[in-house]
């Protein structure tokens, strides 16, 4: 009886340890870099460190420039862009597809998107034009 509650016990720990990364409350977080409030659907972001805190961002702009000024991006259990083609969806932003085109203005005006699907990118660069880039090079566009 007793070695079933230390595994019982032993389970809910394990459990309770979980890290994921917390939605973005919009209209009342803050920018990490720039502290706006954070309230585009389809350009916000965030990232949670691998102890579970979670960090949102108004523009990927600036979750980018957070990253680059000092941050371990191996300390990051998730990198979170929002997906321009579903608003308040948020993807992995190493394998997101990103679009640079200034006909679709960004929080912070690098014009800045990202999209889960490279269909999707390639499809929207038609329409507004712009340079598509991956995670690596927006990094050291933003440097």
């Amino acid at each position: 009886m007793k070695i079933y509650t230390i595994i019982i016990a032993l389970i809910i720990i394990i459990s309770s340890c979980s890290v994921e990364p917390q939605p973005i409350d919009y209209g009342n977080d803050h920018c990490n870099f720039c502290d706006m409030t954070v309230v585009d659907r389809t350009h916000s972001a965030e990232y949670t460190t691998k102890k579970g805190k979670s960090y949102m961002f108004d523009a990927v702009e600036c979750l980018v420039r957070k990253i680059n000024q000092a941050e371990n991006e191996d300390q990051m259990e998730f990198i979170l862009v929002a997906d321009y083609a579903n608003p308040g969806v948020l993807t992995n932003a190493k394998d997101a597809t990103y679009l640079i085109s200034k006909k679709i203005k960004s929080p912070m005006g690098a014009n800045l998107s990202a999209f889960s699907s490279k269909d999707e990118a390639i499809k929207t660069q038609k329409e507004f034009g712009g340079e598509i880039l991956n995670w690596e090079e927006i990094k050291i566009k933003f440097q």
